[in-house]
């Protein structure tokens, strides 16, 4: 369930430069992992150019950052490892042992989190020595994890359970699950860490969970194969729909139980998108397309592709790092 075929061709276009990119911090990049050529592209936004291209190891998906950190790690699925990249430098620093099949990556200040799809279990690093201190049995096939806005949280999707498993950062212990839709994938939190938005690649939908309750707001419908997930600070949830080659806009904010939400806007972009990140500052949301080496800068305010960038081959997670 977590990779089409398709093809694509690609389209370089250039970013206008607008007054809200204009509002960025210094050095805001991207960085995507090129599941098909083992390595890491780093775009940088202000250049609005790739500025390097990072070898890593073996079929890299996923990437995290921490914001204002100096460290990107990527997993590496089939070397059960994962990359620890110098973000100033695009120097590999470490290479860390996980489990099987690591899949996505998250971080906090002080630890890591890799979710090891083959084996279950989410591996814990410590963040500054670069050391795995525990596994974690979580659901089936773990996927993606993100963190709440106050590290406080890391959330799971387990994509073969129809659950999100939530780790306590503090005691690094599994204290809750909410279930979710069929095959959960991707995963992003509100602004305020009040809400997790969750895509359901096997039915079609995005599952609104209240964390504080733990109880679910809505499922909204979306395209089809949603896989990838983020959030604008604004709030917008953008879903990158895998089998429709397109982007869908939500209103989180609004999305209520009484009102469960529409999708306010649907971006065309090139073949199979599946990751997903948001700048920081409200002004472009980046989405990779796996099956056309290739990744679409989507303007927030006019909701269009604005810019086709070429990546490596099969781009599949990403992150902004600032």
């Amino acid at each position: 369930m977590r990779r089409l075929v398709a093809a694509g061709v690609l389209l370089v276009l250039l970013v206008p430069l607008t007054a809200h990119a204009n509002r960025y911090p210094p050095r805001v990049q991207v960085f995507v992992a090129n599941t098909g050529s083992d390595n890491v592209t780093v775009y940088d936004t202000r250049r609005r150019e790739v500025v390097a291209t990072v070898p890593v190891g073996d079929s890299p998906v996923g990437v995290g950052v921490v914001p204002g950190g100096e460290r990107v790690y990527v997993t590496n699925e089939l070397a059960d490892t994962v990359s620890v990249i110098d973000a100033r430098t695009y120097a590999v620093v470490a290479t860390v042992p996980v489990g099987a099949n690591p899949f996505g990556v998250a971080a906090t200040p002080a630890h890591v989190y890799v979710t090891n799809f083959g084996d279950g279990t989410v591996t814990v690093i410590d963040a500054a020595t670069g050391t795995p201190v525990r596994d974690l049995p979580v659901g089936r096939f773990p996927h993606t994890p993100v963190t709440s806005p106050d590290g406080r949280r890391v959330y799971v999707t387990n994509n073969g359970s129809q659950s999100v498993s939530v780790i306590d950062t503090g005691t690094q212990e599994v204290v809750a699950t909410y279930p979710v839709g069929t095959y959960p994938a991707g995963i992003a939190t509100s602004p305020a860490g009040d809400r997790i938005y969750v895509a359901n690649t096997g039915s079609d939908s995005v599952t609104v969970v209240d964390t504080a309750a733990g109880t679910t707001v809505a499922t909204v419908p979306v395209g089809e194969s949603p896989m990838g997930v983020s959030v604008t600070p604004r709030g917008q949830v953008y879903v990158a729909n895998a089998g429709s080659d397109a982007v869908s806009v939500l209103d989180g904010p609004a999305i209520t139980a009484s009102s469960p939400g529409v999708v306010t806007s649907t971006v065309s972009v090139q073949a199979q998108p599946e990751g997903t990140a948001a700048a920081p500052d409200d002004s472009f949301v980046y989405v990779t397309n796996t099956a056309a080496d290739s990744m679409s800068v989507i303007d927030t305010g006019t909701f269009t592709a604005t810019a086709t960038v070429p990546v490596g081959s099969k781009p599949e997670g990403l992150a902004v790092s600032s």
